[in-house]
């Protein structure tokens, strides 16, 4: 047990012992290749669209309506009822039905007098919103190759980056 422990340590002081003789450094490297990469996306767009209706527009009286025909025919009505019975249960129920349709009657006579007296018609605007769907290219980054050492690479970069590049040199004792 014992012995595995110190070989672990063992490795691992040596691992970081190579890591820390690493020495990092910066440099340019020449840039032979950048070529813009595009992505097809679909854009949603909100747009108002508006149109003209025309629309009925009523006019009411500004007179008064008064109750007067209804409690008139009402009245009219369960007389008439009353004296269209036989007896005196008859009497009653032709009362009271004459005067509920004498009721009905005045009901309407009121209404057909508040007719609207005018009746206009007005241009209104109305409006809704509308998606416009259309599909565009963006600009998601650059594919550059680079010339370094004699060597060719290649990476991604989000911006171009002109004619020069820089680059992370690292170099590490082989053991």
């Amino acid at each position: 047990m014992k012995t595995k422990l110190v070989t672990i340590m063992t490795i691992a002081l040596g691992w970081v012992s190579v890591n820390s003789w690493a020495e990092t450094s910066f440099d340019t490297a020449q840039v032979v290749e950048s070529k813009p990469i595009y992505r097809v996306i679909e854009v949603s767009t909100p747009q108002e669209q508006c149109w003209e209706e025309e629309v009925e527009v009523s006019r009411y009286s500004r007179r008064q309506s008064s109750t007067t025909p209804v409690l008139i025919s009402t009245l009219i009505g369960g007389a008439i009822g009353n004296a269209v019975g036989h007896n005196k249960s008859n009497r009653r129920i032709g009362a009271v039905l004459g005067a509920m349709l004498g009721h009905s009657i005045g009901r309407d006579i009121i209404r057909r007098n508040d007719r609207p007296e005018i009746r206009e018609y007005q241009t209104v605007q109305r409006c809704e919103t509308v998606y416009q769907r259309h599909e565009e290219e963006r600009l998601v980054g650059y594919q550059v190759t680079y010339l370094y050492n004699g060597r060719e690479f290649s990476v991604r970069t989000d911006s171009d980056p002109g004619n020069e590049i820089r680059v992370r040199v690292s170099v590490q004792p082989v053991l």
